[in-house]
């Protein structure tokens, strides 16, 4: 039996949630071309139910596995700990291929755009206004995301829920004035090269804004519920550092992309 192996690896149980989760993401693919020469959107729902509904039930068996049967010994905590650092890897390269594209167009305007950067016709943001509110909610942000994790190792349960839930207000905050930036932006993604990466790069960062912001309140939901303790809590050990890496992708396109780049 599993339980009685006599290694320290943890060998997961077969689960539906991979399957499920991988129909999910491909049935989105294909509603979002559906949606785009029907405008129908009925595929894309079902799609995100279906991966909400796989994501929620993967988290919860992995959940159970590390806080009530026991499996996530130290070797396993290693492994999770070097799988996470390798996907936060993965993601920088992900936004430095928008980063390389913003540059190789901005250094080196072409004549379709005017050779001038920012195109011409086009009026950026200004950088002193929303986007440097939006800098200060994030750095506020990855303070309080801190404070509750020191008041967790520190046994300070009632201060890191308090902290932790600031730090989600802040994320929904966040989120909630680049929407508004948005709706009132003076350009479209359509707008030359500078709105396509603009509202790539920008967009993909809001999107792992609410992805980090889904990923503490879950955290949040398993601290009231004493799942972690000051030497066990890897879960939101991850929430963390995927929030302090959303951090510093928004300070390098604060200042590329909206003071420089502007």
């Amino acid at each position: 039996m599993m339980n009685h192996s006599h290694h320290p690896f943890h060998m997961v149980e077969m689960s539906p949630w991979p399957l499920t989760a991988s129909v999910g993401a491909l049935s989105l693919t294909v509603g979002l071309s559906y949606w785009f020469h029907f405008n129908s959107m009925i595929i894309i729902m079902v799609s995100f139910m279906i991966l909400i509904l796989s994501s929620y039930q993967w988290w919860r068996d992995i959940s159970r596995e590390g806080t009530l049967q026991g499996f996530h010994n130290e070797v396993v905590v290693v492994n999770l700990r070097w799988g996470m650092i390798l996907f936060i890897v993965s993601e920088v390269f992900f936004f430095l291929s928008f980063f390389w594209a913003f540059f190789h167009s901005s250094l080196a305007p072409s004549v379709e755009i005017g050779t001038q950067w920012p195109p011409s016709g086009i009026i950026p943001f200004n950088p002193f206004q929303v986007p440097l509110l939006n800098t200060a909610i994030l750095l506020a942000s990855g303070v309080t995301v801190t404070w509750s994790h020191h008041s967790l190792m520190n046994k300070n349960h009632s201060q890191a829920v308090q902290s932790l839930l600031i730090t989600i207000i802040l994320g929904m905050y966040f989120t909630c004035l680049q929407a508004y930036e948005y709706l009132e932006a003076p350009f479209t993604i359509s707008e030359a090269v500078y709105g396509a990466t603009f509202f790539v790069a920008t967009g993909f960062h809001g999107l792992h804004v609410i992805i980090g912001t889904t990923f503490l309140a879950i955290c949040m939901i398993r601290m009231t519920k004493y799942h972690f303790t000051p030497t066990h809590h890897f879960g939101f050990e991850a929430a963390a550092w995927y929030w302090h890496f959303v951090d510093v992708v928004w300070l390098f396109l604060y200042v590329s992309i909206y003071w420089w780049g502007g």
